[in-house]
């Protein structure tokens, strides 16, 4: 039972009256049964909200900070009519607009819809309906609230996304127009030309030569469906804010970058996200399914405030490729979990794949490292280029070690890590 601010009013009126006409304990026993007889009364008109039944319908999955539609459809199998307010309840980062006039004839039914905004990536969950059905005097109300699920995905947004037209052309221009003469560890034979003044000479067929009136050469082209494992670091590193967003949230959108010209180029992706167990897996999905399999599988991903295993992303990249593959591993450059845990094991992964380590740098210690206000901003900008120092010491180790390494601020860093891609395709590296 619920009571309506009329109730307030028509109380507060009821003692203005007794104040001036009958000022006695009669009086407020008089007009106090009156109202409670009112309420009661309005109460036993008021339609049944037990009986309601309830049936959920719309949108299951959305980007983030995009529009969702979920809607509601009660049901009155009674015969009073069922008149007042539903809050169909989500949690606040679903961004719900949940608050509906309900007003259903007995044997009848209406559909409300429940806009949504998420502000957050994962599984959003409805969680109850309550619904306020008012007597015809506006007096009290039955209240009663529903269990009826329903989930709602806030997949990662792919801001990246903006960036894979140049890269794709590019890729075409590599795979298509560009044909190399040097031949590389990942390059395969394309086809015979003439040979042209400037052309390499080591790149002359001789065979073919003999049998031909000119002078020809052999072309090669990057080739194609070679093995990339994404590794996806959710450890403790990857909790940290690097402007408005998490870094997890700024290697997820470098990941679906990747993947998504990868595959365009006719290789074939995995991924992983680790820390000290999988956390997520796409293994051996078609170009057509692998970008909803990665935003599907990263999207209820949260940073855990553990030190990932190094050694278990090791063997666990290990043990899923068995061919020479490019591995990828979207992790922190901080000097001492990558000293203590991912040097000393690197060259079991360098000695059987190429890897590239891509991470997020906060553009805020360079501006740090610049500043010279006072002596406050003297000691934070000591401090920041300590921090650049290490940083640049930790991506040299691993450059000697032969890895490749992709350090930029968010905004850069899924443009240069394409980048990266399509230059050791370009160079036959992979």
């Amino acid at each position: 039972m619920a009571i309506s601010g009329r109730a307030g009013l028509l109380a507060l009126l009821s003692a203005l009256v007794v104040g001036f006409l009958i000022p006695s304990w009669a009086g407020i026993f008089l007009v106090t049964g009156l109202i409670v007889a009112a309420m009661l009364i309005d109460l036993a008109l008021a339609g049944s909200v037990r009986a309601l039944t309830f049936s959920r319908g719309g949108t299951r999955a959305v980007r983030l900070g995009e529009p969702a539609e979920v809607t509601l459809t009660v049901v009155n199998p009674g015969n009073a009519r069922v008149r007042g307010v539903l809050r169909d309840a989500w949690p606040p980062s679903a961004g719900a607009q949940d608050r509906h006039a309900l007003d259903i004839p007995g044997g009848g039914q209406q559909t409300v819809t429940t806009a949504l905004l998420p502000t957050r990536r994962g599984d959003r969950m409805a969680e109850r309906v309550t619904v306020r059905a008012f007597g015809p005097l506006g007096l009290a109300a039955r209240q009663g609230s529903h269990s009826v699920p329903w989930t709602v995905r806030a997949l990662p947004p792919f801001t990246s996304r903006k960036h894979l037209p140049s890269r794709l052309d590019r890729l075409r221009d590599l795979d298509g127009r560009l044909r190399t003469l040097a031949r590389g560890q990942g390059t395969e034979f394309d086809s015979l030309r003439s040979y042209v003044a400037g052309d390499d000479v080591r790149s002359i067929d001789w065979r073919a030569t003999a049998r031909s009136a000119d002078v020809m050469i052999r072309t090669w082209r990057p080739e194609r469906d070679r093995h990339l494992m994404v590794v996806l670091d959710t450890g403790r590193t990857s909790a940290g804010r690097v402007g408005d967003i998490p870094r997890l949230d700024a290697s997820m959108d470098a990941a679906l970058l990747l993947a998504a010209l990868a595959a365009r180029a006719g290789d074939r992706v995995d991924f992983i996200a680790y820390d000290r167990q999988v956390r997520a897996s796409v293994q051996g999905s078609s170009a057509a399914d692998l970008l909803p399999a990665l935003v599907n599988s990263m999207a209820p991903l949260q940073p855990t405030l553990v030190e990932s295993d190094a050694s278990g992303i090791a063997a666990e990249v290990l043990r899923r490729s068995r061919r020479r593959s490019l591995v990828v591993l979207l992790t922190g450059l901080d000097p001492d979990p990558l000293e203590q845990g991912l040097l000393p094991i690197l060259h079991t992964l360098t000695s059987r794949h190429m890897v590239l380590i891509a991470s997020v740098a906060d553009p805020r210690i360079s501006e740090m490292a610049s500043a010279r206000g006072d002596a406050e901003a003297v000691f934070d900008a000591a401090a920041a280029a300590r921090a650049m120092q290490e940083r640049e010491h930790v991506a040299g180790l691993l450059r000697r070690r032969g890895v490749e390494v992709v350090d930029a601020t968010p905004d850069e860093l899924a443009p240069a890590l394409a980048d990266a891609y399509l230059a050791l395709k370009a160079a036959g590296r992979l």
